[in-house]
Formats: C-alpha cells, structure tokens, sequence
C-alpha cells in the first residue's frame, strides 16, 4: 500500500460503497445535507473512541466519495481508511496514495483518541479527503520540482560544485512545496466543512480542534495558516452552506 506495514485499513471505499449502496446518490447534482447529529456527546476512553470513528467512517466516507466524483474519476475516489498504530506516533493524520493511485486517509491511534466528539474526527476525514479532491499532493510535488530546477540552475550558473547545486535543488524543494502550503490548508479547511456537513455533522464544533494545537502564526512560509483564519474560513463557509440550504 506504500504506507507501511503499520497502517491497517479499517474501511475501504470500495467496502464502504458495497455495504452502505443504499445511501450513497449516484447523480453528480451537490447532496443536501443530513440532518445534523443530535448528540454530540464526549467521547471517553478507547471503546468509545473506537465506535464514534467507525461511526465517522461510515457516514464521511460515502460524501467524500459522492463529492470526490463531481471533480474527479470514479476511480480515483474510492476512499481507504486506515489506522497507524505505532504506539509512539504522535497526533496525525493524512492523506496518501496507494500503489494504483487510489487514495488512503490516515489517522493515528493518537488523534483518534485525542478527539473529543465525533464531530471534530468528522471534521479531520474531511479536510484529509479535500486534499485529494483538490489535488494538492500532486499541486504540491510539482512546486517542489519546479524550484527545484530553478534552485538548481541558478547554483550552477553561479559556478557551485556538484555539492552546492544539490543543495540548493533541496532547499529549493522545500521552500516550493511550502509556497502555496497555507493556501492549500484553508482550501481543504473549507471543502472539509462541505463534507462533514453533509455527512450530517457540526464542522463548527469540529474546528474547535485547532483550538488545543499549536498555534502556528503567520510564519514566513509556514506550513500552515494561523489557527484563528482557519476557524474563520470553517465559520464562514458554513454559514454559506447553510443560507444556501434554507
């Protein structure tokens, strides 16, 4: 699967689509939302946690698949879910491809257990499956290569060694992949919301995970935006989806 022995897939989106037919759409025309969870209580304990991602999985999965379709091939959409279970990694999760290109959405053992209500996984799965939709991993690779290339011509053109070309390809990698890296996060931040909306969960509730992560500020090409934009690029496209459904 390219991601490591360690990753077991819970679902799969071709499983998924067979066990749960009946609720996925098969028209391209937007989904209206479901009605929103109505309890959204905490989640306690590893039992839980471990029910309230199935139940995420069961309902994310098939909306960012029907959303997944309207941008791109039906087989670049089904959807893997799977779970890194190294003891020692740290909260994560995102998103990958397998060996045929098909997408993988993963999450640690530790985020799962850090989420506080299923809203805020719901909220997770989606921004990890926006990043597929929009294409930023490949958006991204071609920054790298590109100043790459460019880092690497201009090191030679200055008269650098073999040494001083290669890392100046690096550090022209790293800071391509970083330039649009902010805006690549709020885009996926307000398609997220779309698909955890209509998977019938509260992306607003769900956001209020930034609130207990590091706050990144406005760093010269960080990696990600501050906390406080993201939470307001969540609000206001769920005030969107929402006048737009009345």
């Amino acid at each position: 699967m390219g991601v490591g022995r360690q990753m077991r897939v819970l679902v799969s989106g071709m499983l998924a689509t067979v066990l749960l037919a009946g609720c996925i759409p098969t028209s391209t025309v937007p989904m209206a939302p479901a009605p929103v969870a109505s309890s959204t209580a905490a989640i306690h304990g590893p039992d839980q946690a471990a029910r309230a991602f199935v139940e995420v999985v069961t309902r994310v999965e098939p909306v960012a698949e029907e959303v997944c379709r309207t941008r791109l091939a039906p087989q670049r959409c089904q959807f893997q879910i799977a779970i890194d279970d190294r003891l020692d990694a740290g909260p994560n999760a995102f998103q990958t491809l397998d060996d045929a290109g098909r997408p993988i959405l993963v999450f640690t053992l530790a985020l799962i257990l850090e989420a506080q209500n299923e809203d805020e996984l719901a909220f997770v799965m989606g921004h990890e499956a926006a990043h597929h939709i929009l294409g930023h991993m490949s958006r991204q690779e071609q920054s790298a290569m590109t100043g790459a290339m460019l880092a690497g011509t201009l090191a030679s053109l200055g008269g650098g060694n073999a040494a001083d070309v290669q890392a100046a390809q690096d550090m022209g990698a790293q800071l391509g992949a970083r330039s649009f890296s902010k805006d690549y996060e709020l885009e996926a931040d307000a398609l997220g919301t779309e698909i955890a909306w209509r998977a019938g969960f509260d992306p607003a509730k769900g956001a209020q995970f930034f609130t207990r992560l590091p706050d990144p500020g406005n760093r010269f090409l960080g990696s990600h935006p501050p906390n406080a934009q993201r939470i307001q690029t969540v609000d206001q496209t769920l005030a969107a989806l929402q006048a737009g459904a009345r």
